[in-house]
């Protein structure tokens, strides 16, 4: 495991996107948290996001998918 996978800022608050969500290039879409340190993951691509594949507080490793954005 690498990290942990978190939809929103604090549990409390609404998730960064949803599906059908647009998204900007550089916009942020979620944070993995690993060895107690908050990442901010930023967005690859501008388009709409189609898919979240992980649930939230689930652990992810390297190089997993996160999303499937439909590009421009």
């Amino acid at each position: 495991m690498v990290g942990t996978f978190y939809r929103a800022p604090a549990p409390d608050t609404q998730p960064f996107v949803e599906v059908g969500s647009a998204v900007k290039k550089g916009q942020t879409v979620c944070i993995i948290e690993a060895m107690k340190l908050m990442n901010e993951i930023e967005s690859e691509f501008a388009g709409n996001v189609i898919s979240i594949l992980i649930e939230n507080g689930q652990p992810v490793e390297y190089g997993e998918p996160l999303f499937v954005v439909e590009t421009a």
